[in-house]
């Protein structure tokens, strides 16, 4: 035998309380939406009929309640059984027309919020299609009752609630009437609080203004009223499908680009979200926004969109218009665009990763770190003509003063998103050569000792090569600029690779040496250099000592210099090799010149 499900409206109310809605306070919101309907159904039947909300807290009713009066189009009998007795049937709503896009509420179940304050609802209501008033009172334990009165003439509905103990907080003047601002602040129709009105007749951004500034002015108030913040820009924000207007408020400072921006949202002038993600592309974290949207579908609880097909392209209409709008700013003022790019360049960065027009515009006014200062690339272009870029910062403070004296430039691109931006220039222009400069190109470059230079300093070499050999590292004599640079310490990615798999081959058992075995193949160098500069006057001295306790300390420390120099990570081998080349310096420079060294 088929039987019906028994409801308990208290683990309901429970239920939307502790997972449906974020806060007792939305019932607020509840009842002005309904208000709002109610209005909206009664104006499509008589165009020029009366439409206020009227919020009366214990202050006025002087009994504890709070009555909310609106003069909707009322519920006549019958409708109160369909809508008020009955949890979430859409069906019978649509046949009333009160599912239509128009309507503010598309769920049914905006009533029980109120039972999340108090025991009781008295819902009093006169249909504007005639019949008499219809009183309907209900229990928060699933009671109800429904009866005719003569308690008012006019149509529209009365919503009256007792708080019960412990909610009074709720019905207060200060914390209705904050509510209610928040909630209905633009809702096209009047609503008051005791007397006073909480809501505006336009929308922030549509407001006239007698001239551009003026406006901005007025936006920036409203931004530093809404979210604390006067705003670098602002600029309009429209996306026809969803019927979405609004403006959009630039971050006058840094922002993390991890946290997700949160925007306000209304849903036809009725605040759906105050902190709403998802709205805007995830790399538009720089930008704040206050939209009212039309028909973008809300969830059931009302405090989030529904991620759709239409919030997509809504999205990507947004996200073209902050890109547009970046465009537009290097055209029409290219010193506030150099001031934006100060403090959002990784906004910009991240979007110049998949959009050309980006690319460019990073490309022609963003400044990049290079070895001929902070140019942008398009500048450096122009300098160079090839780009060559370290993919680390690391690499980058290694060889730049060097590259710099050999007429090569380079770029940084160890900073975030850097590298994938030069290597993506060649997008918008197939003409320009990028490449990533190491260790190996770059000693290409330096000058060969001549022949009988070489031969002469050959037992030089086999000491310091003998020195160096426990040190994992290979040794050679090359002319180059700047002469001030003794040692340049060169790891190019190959020689590092094989170091590793050395290493690691070292502390793992037999199997698994073989196997990394297999990978230790290519060409190239098998262990870094130390580049000794024979034009450095130091170095040609210590290449002419006889001594070989001294050459080796000295290239010892031309070794520690090195790794300093190029800001390289010592080894515990390498940190000793420091303080040992240092105390052997410092000894032989106080030595007895009668004792032996």
């Amino acid at each position: 035998m088929e039987q019906v499900f028994q409801v308990d409206l208290r683990g309901i109310v429970d239920l939307l309380s502790h997972h449906l809605y974020g806060s007792p306070r939305v019932y607020v919101r509840e009842l002005l939406q309904n208000a709002v309907d109610a209005m909206t159904a009664r104006r499509a039947l008589e165009p020029d009929a009366p439409a206020v909300v009227r919020i009366e807290t214990p202050d006025i009713t002087g009994d504890g309640s709070i009555r909310v009066y609106d003069s909707g189009i009322g519920l006549t009998e019958s409708e109160v059984h369909t809508f008020l007795a009955t949890i979430g049937r859409s069906a019978k709503r649509d046949e009333l027309g009160f599912a239509r896009h128009e309507f503010l509420g598309q769920f049914g179940i905006g009533l029980l919020s109120c039972f999340m304050i108090a025991d009781e609802a008295l819902v009093v209501t006169r249909s504007a299609k005639g019949g008499p008033t219809v009183r309907w009172t209900g229990y928060a334990d699933g009671r109800f009752r429904v009866e005719t009165v003569e308690d008012r003439t006019e149509p529209g509905t009365t919503v009256t609630l007792l708080p019960r103990s412990g909610m009074e907080q709720w019905v207060t003047r200060t914390t209705v009437a904050d509510l209610a601002a928040l909630f209905g602040g633009l809702l096209p129709f009047p609503v008051t609080v005791d007397g006073h009105s909480v809501s505006e007749s336009v929308l922030p951004w549509q407001a006239h203004h007698p001239t551009p500034d003026d406006r901005q002015a007025a936006l920036a108030r409203y931004a530093e009223d809404t979210f604390g913040f006067v705003p670098f820009a602002s600029f309009d924000l429209s996306c026809a499908e969803a019927g979405l207007t609004g403006v959009a408020f630039v971050l006058p400072h840094a922002a993390n680009p991890a946290a997700r921006a949160g925007h306000r949202v209304y849903l036809k002038r009725m605040l759906l979200a105050e902190n709403l993600t998802g709205l805007l592309p995830d790399w538009a974290f720089f930008i704040r926004c206050v939209v009212d949207t039309g028909e973008l579908r809300p969830t059931a609880s009302r405090e989030a969109l529904y991620e759709n097909d239409l919030l997509d392209a809504t999205r990507e209409a947004l996200g073209a218009r902050v890109r547009d709008w970046l465009v537009e700013l290097s055209t029409t003022d290219p010193g506030g665009l150099s001031r934006f790019l100060q403090v959002h360049d990784m906004g910009v960065k991240a979007l110049a990763l998949h959009d050309d027009d980006m690319l460019r515009l990073v490309d022609r006014w963003l400044p990049v770190e290079t070895n001929a200062g902070r140019i942008p690339l398009a500048e450096f272009r122009r300098r160079f003509g090839a780009v060559r870029y370290t993919p680390s910062v690391e690499e980058f403070r290694q060889l730049a003063a060097v590259s710099s004296a050999q007429g090569l430039g380079l770029v940084n691109g160890g900073y975030s998103y850097l590298s994938e931006i030069v290597e993506r220039l060649p997008a918008i222009d197939p003409d320009i050569r990028v490449s990533r400069l190491d260790a190996a190109e770059l000693a290409t470059h330096f000058d060969l000792l001549d022949p009988a230079t070489e031969l002469a300093l050959r037992p030089f070499l086999s000491i310091a090569q003998r020195c160096l050999d426990r040190l994992d590292c290979e040794v050679a004599l090359r002319e180059f600029d700047p002469p001030s640079l003794g040692a340049l310490y060169l790891l190019d990615r190959d020689a590092a690779h094989r170091a590793e798999l050395r290493a690691t081959r070292e502390v793992v058992d037999e199997l698994w040496a073989d196997v990394l075995g297999a990978f230790d193949t290519g060409p190239g160098p098998d262990r870094p250099q130390l580049l000794l500069n024979y034009r450095n006057p130091l170095v040609r001295r210590v290449c002419g000592l006889a001594d070989p306790g001294l050459v080796t300390t000295a290239v010892e420390a031309l070794y520690s210099h090195a790794l300093l120099l190029g800001q390289h990570p010592l080894r515990p081998i390498d940190s000793a090799l420091l303080t040992k080349s240092f105390v052997g310096l410092l000894d032989w420079a106080v030595h007895d010149p009668e004792e032996k060294f």
